[in-house]
C-alpha cells in the first residue's frame, strides 16, 4: 500500500511539473536587451521587463510565430508565450538595433 501511495505521489508531481510552463526574464535597458539570446522550452514564457528610462515595444515576425506589443512604459513587464518551436528574432520598433534571439525547443 505504501509503495502504491509513493508511486501515485510521484506521478502527481511529474504531471504538475509537466503542466507548469517556465518563465525566463529579459531586462530592457540602455536601449538594448540585457542578453543577446535565450533558450526556452516550447510553451514557455519570456517576460520582458522595461528597466530603461525609455519606452520600448516588442515584436516577433516569422513564418511560425508572430507577435506585436503595444508600447511598454518604463517599469512595465510584458509576457510572450512561445507556442511554436524554432528560433525567433525579437525586436523593438522604437529602437531597431535591439535584437534578442529566442530559441524555443
Amino acid at each position: 500500500m505504501r509503495r502504491l501511495l509513493l508511486i501515485s505521489a510521484g506521478l502527481a508531481l511529474c504531471a504538475a511539473a509537466a503542466s507548469a510552463a517556465g518563465i525566463t526574464t529579459v531586462a530592457q535597458r540602455g536601449r538594448a536587451f540585457a542578453v543577446a539570446a535565450v533558450q526556452v522550452a516550447r510553451g514557455d514564457t519570456v517576460r520582458f521587463v522595461n528597466d530603461d528610462a525609455f519606452v520600448h515595444q516588442v515584436f516577433v515576425q516569422s513564418p511560425g510565430f508572430k507577435y506585436e506589443s503595444e508600447e511598454q512604459e518604463p517599469g512595465q513587464a510584458l509576457d510572450i508565450r512561445f507556442t511554436s518551436a524554432g528560433t525567433f528574432a525579437v525586436r523593438c520598433h522604437i529602437h531597431p538595433k535591439m535584437v534578442l534571439q529566442v530559441e524555443a525547443r
